[in-house]
């Protein structure tokens, strides 16, 4: 199992303008998939024919089978997609921190590009595009009948060049115009601060290659900073689309004992059973030093919050679910995204490749939070100005994508999703809290969550 996890390279998690969403890169197994539909494939090289003589335009023969690998892998469901050349590159790029583009997390619905979510500090997250936001054109191009690669190459471009995008947002009597300037796009995953003597903040904006190695630099910092043990943690995965299932793993082990189960994947190739654990073997890629080995020990045991969304999706579950199936953290917020499935990218061998959707991922409990998402222990809504503009109503979840990957936990006296609504008197004015930069007094949750963790200290001192 160690073998094939290190040979199965990147495992992460979304369609894309640079992020993932539970990917692994492997090679193409060479399987019998039993017997070939002769007659059905008859129809194809039958339909394939026809198109050649007929259409009213002459049509390349690579166009044709491209489209129809596109079309095949499509159908299946939101996250199985064809990647061109272009794309496969770009993906791989993308794992490292560093991609060109607009900023955002996008998928397909209806035969239009949905934001799953902006990415923080990019031209996206700075022109005001929100989760939910259905993007109608691209500069002066209609968007239905792309394909999600199309339109993903149209928004990205060279740095510094504009592109108009008309967004479709609920509650809009008309479309909004919005036009922004592409930028190289440098993610940040991790982010600290001491949010007051005792009490450290740490938010994973994405989960890439080196966030793990990153997280414990801040926590080493967060701990000298503050001189001492510190009482309380608070990691914010709000808005976290998710990234690498290692990064995911690395993360999870830095809070909980070596050896914990974080996730495992059933499918329905042996390739596709993984037993994902708290060791060096699952989130290690390559031959480098542990970089949790000296972490303070008290950090898997300092009471926790752990704050989600409903831009908190895949890897950033994996993360939640293991923490609070391990009782090691409180989950606080809304209800996450639901993106249980995990995506293997084969490489075809000409420089392009398909994500094929291969496993559904559980929590160590042996909960699928497939188009359910990861309930949390505390419901603490995000507050606004205006009730009005909550997007909590609007954000667009893993179970109003169409063709979305089944719960098989469904109908079998599974947990149901909390409603998205707070205790009485949770909402507080403030400036919406889309994934802080930095702490801010307006936080809502985020202070929910430090007065939370002080209530512990008090209890625990008692």
């Amino acid at each position: 199992m160690v073998t094939r996890f290190k040979q199965a390279g990147l495992v992460a998690a979304g369609a894309v303008l640079g992020v993932l969403v539970s990917l692994h890169f492997s090679a193409v197994a060479q399987k019998d998939p039993g017997p070939l539909p002769v007659e059905d494939l008859r129809a194809f090289t039958e339909v394939f024919g026809r198109i050649k003589a007929d259409y009213v335009e002459p049509v390349e023969d690579k166009k044709l089978i491209s489209e129809a690998i596109n079309g095949m892998l499509s159908g299946l469901d939101p996250h199985s997609a064809y990647l061109d050349a272009d794309a496969f590159k770009e993906l791989q790029v993308g794992t490292q921190g560093e991609f060109g583009g607009l900023g955002i997390e996008v998928g397909m619905e209806d035969g239009f590009v949905k934001v799953v979510s902006p990415i923080e500090d990019t031209p996206a997250f700075r022109a005001g595009i929100k989760a939910g936001d259905l993007i109608i054109k691209l500069d002066d191009t209609n968007v239905k009948g792309m394909t999600l690669n199309d339109a993903v190459k149209r928004m990205r471009g060279k740095p510094n060049t504009p592109i108009t995008l008309t967004i479709v947002r609920k509650g809009d009597a008309k479309p909004r115009v919005i036009t922004l300037n592409r930028a190289v796009i440098q993610i940040q995953s991790v982010k600290a601060k001491l949010v007051e003597p005792g009490y450290g903040y740490f938010r994973v904006t994405q989960f890439q290659e080196h966030t793990g190695e990153l997280l414990a630099k801040n926590i080493e910092q967060v701990y000298k900073q503050n001189g001492a043990a510190l009482k309380g943690v608070v990691l914010d995965l709000r808005n976290d689309p998710g990234g690498l299932l290692n990064a995911a793993v690395a993360v999870s082990a830095a809070f909980l004992p070596v050896n914990t189960l974080v996730t495992y994947t059933e499918g329905r190739t042996e390739d596709a059973k993984m037993k994902l654990t708290a060791t060096p073997e699952y989130y290690l890629r390559g031959a480098r030093d542990d970089y949790l080995r000296k972490l303070p020990a008290e950090i898997k045991k300092v009471p926790m919050v752990v704050l989600i969304n409903g831009g908190s999706a895949s890897a950033s579950e994996i993360v939640a679910g293991a923490l609070q199936d391990h009782k090691r953290a409180v989950v606080m917020g809304t209800q996450s995204f639901g993106k249980g499935s995990v995506q293997t990218i084969l490489p075809l061998g000409n420089g392009t490749a398909i994500k094929l959707t291969t496993a559904r991922y559980f929590t160590p409990a042996g909960r699928s939070i497939q188009a359910k998402g990861i309930t949390p222990d505390i419901v603490v809504e995000e507050a606004t100005i205006n009730a009005k503009e909550d997007d909590g109503s609007v954000r667009v979840r893993e179970a109003d994508l169409g063709r979305r990957l089944s719960n098989p936990q469904d109908n079998k006296g599974a947990t149901p999703p909390a409603e998205d609504a707070s205790k009485p008197g949770a909402k507080a004015p403030e400036d919406k809290a889309e994934g802080p930069d930095v702490v801010s007094k307006s936080d809502y949750q985020l202070n929910e969550a430090v007065n939370l963790l002080k209530a512990l200290a008090i209890v625990s001192n008692k």
